[in-house]
C-alpha cells in the first residue's frame, strides 16, 4: 500500500518505531529481513517526498495546518532538526543565487530581460554595446523587481516555518518542536536567513560598484528608485510578518544593514546632486569673471534644478534630510559667489543722483538672492519642520548677503533723510503774532526731506521695491520692502523724538508743526510705506498732533497718552515750562544729535533719570529763591516719570 493513502505523520511513526527495532535488535545480515527492510526503506523516501511536500505547499500558501502536518512527519521520522536546517539552507542559497542572477551583467547584456537565467557574477565585459543601453538598463530594474519579490518571499517563509516551530507541540510528549530544532545560545530561523542575504546582498553591492561602470551609473543616478525598492522590500517584510505575540521577521538592526548595504550607492548620488548642483552655480556665477551678473533666467534654472533635487526624494525622508544637506551647501556657495560679486565704497552708497550701475548690480543681486531665498523656503514649507531646520542657516546666509548687497545704501538715505529732520532745530517755532499763524508755507527742513523721500523713490526704491502683482504672488514681505518698512518708521520716529525737544513752541509754532507732521505723513506713505501699517509710530505721530494743543491741565488724563512713549511726553513738556527748567541735553551741553544717538541706546528708565535730575536741579533752584509755587508741569513730570515703573519693565525701549 502506498504510503499517500495513509496519515503521513503515522506512517512516519511506525517508520520510526521499525527502524529503531531493527537497528537496536542487531537484525541487519538476515536475509529475509533484508528483503523487507527494502520496502521499508522505499517507504521512508516516499514518507520524506510526501512530507516536504506538505511542508513546502503550507510555507508557499502559509498554511499553519499544512506546515505543521509536514514537520509533525519529520519529528516522527527523528529528522525534525536535520530537515529544518536542511530546508533553512535551501532557501539561503536561493535568495543568494537569486541576488546574484539580479545583478549579473553578462546575462543582462545578453539580453536576458527576465528574472532568473543561469549562475553568473558581474563581469567587467558585462557593459552592453553600443545601442544596448537602454534594454540593459530595463532588464536590470527587471530583475531587480524579480529579486525583491524572492526576497520577500523567502524570508516570510522562513518566518513562517520559525512561527510554527514556536507554537507546535508533539501531541503524545508535548515537546516544543522549536525546542528540538534549536538549541540554547543558536540564533533565529529568520535572523540566520536575513544575514545570509544581507551579506551576500552587500557583498554584490560593492563588487558591482566597482566592477560595472554600467551599474554603477544606473544605480547612483538613479538612487531613489534602488533605495524605494530596498524600502518597499522592507515595508513588505515588517507589514507580512506584523503578528501579534509571534516575533517579526526582521530586527531593526537587520533593517539598518540592508539600507547600509547600498550607502556606496547612495554616497554617490550624494555627491552627483552636489556635483550637479555646484557645477551649475560655478557656470552661473564665474569666479573668474567679477563683473559680469547672472541673468534671471540663470537664476530659475538654479532654483528648478534644487526642485528637482527635491522632488526626486520627497517620498522619502531620510533621503530628503540627506539631499536637503547638500542643498544647503549650494546655498552657501551662491551667497559666496554673490558677495564676491557686491560693489562698495562711495558709488553703491551715493544718493545725490541717479542710480549708478553698481548700485544696479547690487539691486539686481539682492533680487536673485531673494527670489532664491523666497522659492527655497517655499519649496520646503510642505515638509517636515526638520527639513526647514537643515537649509535655515544656509537660507539665512543668502538672506544676509542680500541684505549686505542695499544695507549701505538704506543707510546713507537713512542718514539723509535724519540730518534733514535735524534741522527742525534751526526754525523758528517760538514766533508770535498773526503772520506766524497765517504761513502756510512748508518749513524749509521739511521741503527738503519730501524732495529726499522723492528722489529716493524714484531713483531707488522703484527698482527695488516688487510691483503689487509679484509681491501678492510670493504673499511675504521682501527683503527690501521689509527695509523701507523700516526706514519709513525709523523717519517718524525720529520725527516725533526732535519735534517732543523743540522749544519754544508757540501757539502758531503748534500749527507750523501740525502742518509738518501731515506733509511728513503725506510723503512718507506715498514714497516710503503705507504709513497706516507702521503700527505703533504711526500711532504715536497721529497721538502727537493733538498732544501739542491740548492744556497742560487736560494732558495727565488723555487718553492719546498711551500712544505715546513716555519719554516723548516728558520731553515735549520741557517746552511748555520755565526757561530754567533745563532739558536733559541742555544741562549736559549736548548737541540735538549727540543726545539723539545716547536716546537710541536707552530704556524709558534711563531716559527718566536724566529728566530727573533736571527736575530736581529746578525744585533747588525754586526753594534757593524762596518760592513755594512750581511750574504746573513739573508735578506733572514727576508724577508721569513715577508711574514709569508701575507700567513698564527696566529695559523698556520707546518704540
Amino acid at each position: 500500500m502506498s504510503v499517500e493513502s495513509l496519515d503521513l505523520s503515522k506512517c512516519a511513526q511506525l517508520y520510526y518505531e521499525v527502524m529503531s527495532l531493527f537497528n537496536e535488535s542487531e537484525l541487519g545480515g538476515i536475509l529475509v529481513v533484508e528483503e523487507e527492510m527494502k520496502w521499508v526503506f522505499e517507504c521512508g523516501e516516499e514518507l520524506r517526498v510526501k512530507g516536504m511536500e506538505v511542508l513546502e505547499r503550507g510555507l508557499e500558501g502559509f498554511n499553519q495546518a499544512e506546515v505543521g502536518a509536514g514537520l509533525q512527519v519529520f519529528y516522527n521520522l527523528g529528522e525534525l532538526r536535520v530537515t529544518v536546517e536542511g530546508l533553512v539552507g535551501k532557501y539561503k542559497n536561493v535568495g543568494v543565487k537569486s541576488i546574484a542572477n539580479a545583478l549579473d551583467m553578462k546575462a543582462i547584456s545578453s539580453g536576458g530581460g527576465m528574472y532568473g537565467g543561469g549562475p553568473g557574477g558581474i563581469q567587467r565585459s558585462g557593459t552592453p554595446q553600443i545601442g544596448g543601453g537602454s534594454k540593459a538598463k530595463e532588464a536590470l530594474w527587471q530583475r531587480m523587481n524579480g529579486c525583491m519579490d524572492q526576497l520577500h518571499s523567502i524570508v516570510v517563509a522562513v518566518w513562517h516555518l520559525q512561527r510554527v516551530l514556536s507554537k507546535k507541540r508533539d501531541p503524545f510528549t508535548h515537546v516544543l518542536l522549536l525546542d528540538e530544532v534549536m538549541q540554547e545560545g543558536d540564533s533565529m530561523l529568520t535572523d540566520r536567513i536575513w544575514e545570509a542575504l544581507v551579506k551576500a546582498f552587500a557583498s554584490q553591492m560593492k563588487s558591482v560598484f566597482t566592477a560595472s561602470s554600467f551599474v554603477k551609473e544606473i544605480f547612483t543616478t538613479a538612487y531613489p528608485k534602488l533605495f524605494s525598492m530596498i524600502e518597499n522590500l522592507l515595508e513588505r517584510i515588517s507589514r507580512d510578518t506584523d503578528v501579534k505575540g509571534v516575533l517579526p521577521a526582521m530586527t531593526p538592526e537587520g533593517r539598518e544593514q540592508m539600507i547600509h548595504a547600498v550607502e556606496t550607492f547612495q554616497t554617490s548620488f550624494l555627491a552627483l546632486c552636489l556635483s550637479r548642483l555646484s557645477d551649475l552655480v560655478n557656470t552661473v556665477f564665474p569666479m573668474s569673471s567679477r563683473g559680469s551678473i547672472p541673468s534671471k533666467e540663470h537664476i530659475s534654472r538654479i532654483i528648478l534644478r534644487i526642485q528637482e533635487e527635491i522632488e526626486a526624494v520627497h517620498m522619502d525622508a531620510r533621503l530628503t534630510l540627506l539631499v536637503l544637506r547638500e542643498i544647503s551647501k549650494v546655498l552657501l556657495l551662491v551667497a559666496q559667489r554673490a558677495e564676491y560679486q557686491i560693489s562698495t565704497g562711495p558709488e553703491a552708497r551715493q544718493i545725490t543722483s541717479a542710480a549708478t550701475s553698481a548700485q544696479m548690480k547690487n539691486f539686481t543681486l539682492c533680487q536673485h538672492l531673494q527670489e532664491i531665498h523666497t522659492r527655497v523656503t517655499l519649496m520646503v514649507k510642505g515638509l517636515p519642520a526638520i527639513a526647514a531646520e537643515v537649509l535655515s542657516s544656509s537660507l539665512g546666509t543668502i538672506y544676509g548677503v542680500a541684505c549686505d548687497s542695499v544695507t549701505s545704501l538704506f543707510q546713507a538715505m537713512l542718514e539723509r533723510l535724519e540730518s534733514c529732520i535735524l534741522q527742525i532745530h534751526d526754525q523758528n517755532f517760538g514766533a508770535l503774532g498773526m503772520d506766524a499763524a497765517m504761513d502756510n508755507n512748508s518749513s524749509p527742513y521739511m521741503e527738503e526731506l519730501q524732495q529726499c523721500i522723492t528722489h529716493f523713490r524714484r531713483e531707488f526704491l522703484s527698482r527695488l521695491l516688487p510691483t503689487s502683482a509679484s509681491a501678492s504672488s510670493v504673499g511675504s514681505e521682501t527683503i527690501c520692502t521689509r527695509l523701507v518698512r523700516s526706514m519709513a518708521s525709523r523717519v517718524l520716529i525720529f520725527f516725533i523724538r526732535h519735534a517732543s525737544l523743540v522749544r519754544p513752541l508757540s501757539e502758531s509754532g503748534k500749527l507750523k508743526m501740525a502742518r509738518d507732521m501731515a506733509e511728513l505723513e503725506l510723503a512718507v506713505g506715498q514714497n516710503l510705506f503705507p504709513v497706516e501699517q507702521l503700527g505703533a509710530p504711526y500711532r504715536a505721530l497721529r497721538a502727537l498732533r493733538p498732544i501739542i494743543f491740548l492744556e497742560t491741565s487736560q494732558l495727565a488724563e488723555s487718553p492719546l497718552l498711551q500712544d505715546l512713549p513716555l519719554s516723548v511726553i516728558l520731553h515735549h513738556l520741557y517746552s511748555r515750562g520755565p526757561e530754567e527748567l533745563e532739558s536733559p541735553l541742555q544741562r549736559n551741553k549736548l548737541t540735538y544729535l549727540q543726545y539723539s544717538l545716547w536716546l537710541d541706546s536707552q530704556g524709558e528708565d534711563q531716559i527718566w533719570k536724566g529728566i530727573k535730575a533736571t527736575l530736581d536741579d529746578y525744585a533747588v533752584k525754586v526753594r534757593a529763591r524762596g518760592d513755594k509755587e512750581f511750574s504746573p508741569v513739573y508735578p506733572l513730570m514727576i508724577r508721569l516719570g513715577s508711574s514709569l515703573s508701575e507700567k513698564t519693565p527696566a529695559s523698556h525701549k520707546p518704540f
